[in-house]
């Protein structure tokens, strides 16, 4: 065996306990540290730039999410192809795939960033900005969106990273990412004083620079999947497959960007503009703990689509019960230290008494129930490696559009702004309800192949 085919071929070999605790834990790690970005980031803002500045900042959710969206249908669709094709060793297929992502991003990325610049006020109206909180928003987006390449290609690249079995390697770019971010962003908000423009600039300068890292990694020609000449040019075979299954993610983050415009709409109708950054900050902490259930789907990913590929359904199915467990264990130790100290992480981003308090108590109620998402967003995850797109995005949206969405439009008409709060916990638990047929029946027909 040569030794630049052995970190894909472990993925059907290995103990599949310790494979995805090698692959999930960067993802972890790596997954982990941008959340603890993200908190430095609004933290210093909420201190140094004001309330109003951590409002305006929650306005740029549903951009970062749409952003995201469409980086993830490249990126994600892209390293899930790339793992079911080493997993049937067709090792060209996985190279033209890389190049192929290349391409897709730098497209996608200038296309996304050139329509939002342009209509950028009237979008960040759209999304709940008023009179105090547009200028914040607006600062922070131009320079978002000038990076908006860079973006994309950064993200693509580290999915495909941990899909070529390099997951230290991808961790190795999102921790030097958010090592960067952090003395930066100190630097441009609190010593340059640059405000929230600063954070933006942070943000993409260090991502610039770990992007130049990634590609130099892909330009090894000892490496299993590297660039190379004649792997660009867009093949509309490998285009259909990777937007086929990158369309679950795809839905995924663009109907988070549906349902936190929604939301900061109705924060504004029922709350006012702090009540925005009360939903602002619990949506950090949340992320925080959900991070982790990123890294470990992240991790799981490779595995469970080389499997897959390599018809080995036991060790398919071994993964997805190890990750459903671990990311569930991770979602409860969150849920209790939300629980008994919420006072105690509000503090972190603001010193405001209204903020302060609006805070911990939408941390208490987001986190309520929180713990059954784990095994939601695995299994969801799961029916996306190995190519069920029609179940996967069902499931995706399940959870938000077809349940948050009308609970936080009826809710509030009896309890106010309790009931924007409430419907979130609320839409959680019947998503997790709703998942669990579809992966009973799937373990039946895998246990079946298997002749069990």
């Amino acid at each position: 065996m040569s030794q630049k085919n052995q970190a894909a071929l472990e993925l059907g070999t290995q103990p599949v306990g310790a494979l995805l605790w090698q692959y999930a834990l960067p993802a972890m790690v790596a997954m982990v540290a941008s959340s603890l970005y993200n908190i430095i980031d609004r933290s210093v803002i909420g201190q140094v730039v004001g309330p109003e500045a951590i409002a305006g900042l929650g306005i740029t959710f549903p951009f970062m999410n749409l952003s995201g969206a469409f980086g993830a249908a490249v990126g994600i669709g892209a390293s899930t192809c790339i793992s079911v094709k080493l997993g049937q060793r067709d090792y060209e297929t996985a190279e033209h795939l890389l190049g192929n992502t290349v391409t897709l991003n730098l497209i996608v990325g200038f296309s996304f960033m050139l329509v939002c610049l342009v209509f950028l006020d009237p979008i960040l109206r759209f999304f709940g900005a008023s009179d105090v909180t547009l200028p914040y928003a607006r600062e922070f987006m131009e320079v978002i969106l000038a990076g908006n390449m860079i973006t994309h290609m950064y993200f693509g690249m580290n999915a495909v990273l941990r899909a070529a079995g390099k997951p230290r390697h991808a961790m190795y770019a999102t921790l030097f990412t958010v090592g960067c971010n952090v003395v930066l962003v100190i630097a441009f908000v609190w010593w340059f004083r640059w405000g929230i423009r600063g954070a933006a600039l942070a943000t993409v300068t260090s991502q610039t620079l770990a992007l130049c890292w990634q590609m130099w990694v892909f330009s090894d020609k000892k490496e299993l999947l590297h660039l190379r000449k004649g792997i660009y040019k867009l093949k509309a075979d490998l285009v259909k497959n990777i937007i086929a299954i990158g369309i679950s993610p795809f839905l995924m983050n663009a109907t988070s960007c549906i349902i936190v415009i929604f939301m900061n709409n109705q924060f504004v109708r029922y709350g006012g503009d702090m009540t925005v950054g009360a939903y602002s900050i619990a949506n950090s902490v949340v992320m925080m703990f959900f991070m982790f259930v990123i890294g470990v789907t992240q991790g799981m990913q490779p595995i469970v689509g080389y499997n897959y590929g390599a018809r080995k359904y036991d060790r398919m199915l071994r993964c997805l019960w190890i990750a459903i467990a671990v990311g569930t264990g991770i979602l409860l130790f969150g849920w209790l230290l939300c629980m008994l100290f919420s006072w105690q992480i509000a503090r972190i981003f603001t010193t405001d008494p209204t903020l302060l308090t609006l805070s911990a108590r939408g941390i208490r109620i987001d986190m309520l129930v929180f713990f059954v998402v784990a095994s939601q967003a695995v299994i969801t995850n799961f029916f996306q490696c190995i190519g069920k797109v029609k179940i996967s995005i069902f499931l995706s949206l399940s959870r938000q559009l077809f349940m948050l969405l009308p609970l936080a439009y009826v809710l509030p008409f009896y309890w106010g702004l309790d009931g924007v709060w409430y419907s979130m916990p609320t839409s959680d638990f019947m998503a997790f309800l709703m998942t669990i047929p579809f992966l009973l029946w799937y373990i039946r027909k895998f246990k079946t192949y298997d002749g069990k």
